[in-house]
């Protein structure tokens, strides 16, 4: 790997250790600075967000209860959720305040941390492979966040609403301790967002040779397995949400073949070039 703005000087292995410490350092201070912003703004972090999807008026109960009332159902219309959300620790309150500020800084700095992720490699790339994939932070990143906002508004009030209202007995009542209830947000936002990426990853083990069109199409059936695995995994047991959680995942599996395939289809004609090249 060379230094960016220096083509002639080849880097030592400590020049990538202290270049690598410099790029985890401004990304950490992204991360600290954004948290701290919403560890200020707490209101809205745990009053709107967190917190939102456990109101009947959320956006999607409303919709899933206008869906449910043009068929017949009361489905999703409620008024009160059957629970109640307890800290049980004297610390418990100011923990969760602080673990969220952190989260909360790590999805927002997410564009910057790639950002940073690819300062690091892109001087190891070839000038070509830098042009072709320069629209990689942006398409990374929208689909990080599109997957954050499908696990916030879709798995997460799909899952509250099917464990608040489960019940072994009427003489259990559900009092949820605060930890476990932000901790099953946290897991189906980002859940999610790492899913969405499935087109991305694919992509890189495309380009260094793990991956072929044909080898994704030959395991289609497993891969289908898989996601029913998976939305079984970060969805509550109801057929209903598992469908609706696999539909987007196969969508990025089809598209992630369609990626690999037009990678491998640049592959073979920059090879062509070469040959050509090389017989003048």
């Amino acid at each position: 790997m060379k230094k960016i703005g220096s083509p002639e000087k080849e880097m030592s292995f400590l020049d990538h250790l202290e270049e690598l410490r410099w790029h985890l350092i401004r990304s950490t201070i992204a991360v600290v600075v954004l948290a701290l912003l919403a560890f200020i703004f707490k209101d809205f972090i745990f009053d709107t967000l967190i917190f939102g999807p456990k109101r009947p008026d959320f956006p999607t109960y409303r919709m899933f209860c206008n869906i449910s009332r043009s068929l017949g159902m009361d489905t999703f219309c409620f008024q009160e959720m059957p629970f109640r959300i307890q800290s049980r620790t004297m610390a418990g309150q100011f923990s969760a305040h602080m673990w969220t500020s952190i989260y909360a800084g790590i999805i927002i700095a997410f564009p910057y941390i790639l950002y940073e992720f690819w300062r690091f490699i892109s001087p190891g790339l070839k000038e070509k492979e830098r042009k072709s994939s320069r629209g990689f932070i942006v398409i990374a990143s929208i689909l990080f966040f599109l997957g954050v906002l499908f696990g916030y508004y879709l798995i997460t009030p799909l899952s509250i609403n099917f464990l608040g209202n489960y019940q072994v007995s009427k003489e259990v009542f559900n009092d949820f301790d605060l930890d476990s209830y932000i901790s099953l947000v946290r897991t189906s936002v980002l859940a999610c967002g790492i899913v969405f990426e499935l087109p991305i990853i694919m992509y890189i083990l495309t380009k260094i040779g793990l991956v072929t069109p044909e080898i994704l199409r030959k395991y289609r059936k497993f891969a289908l397995i898989i996601v029913l695995i998976l939305s079984a995994v970060i969805t509550p047991p109801d057929i209903v949400s598992q469908i609706i959680v696999a539909i987007p995942i196969l969508i990025l599996y089809e598209v992630s073949i369609y990626i690999s395939r037009i990678v491998i289809r640049n592959q073979k004609r920059e090879e062509r070039r070469r040959k050509k090249e090389g017989n003048i």
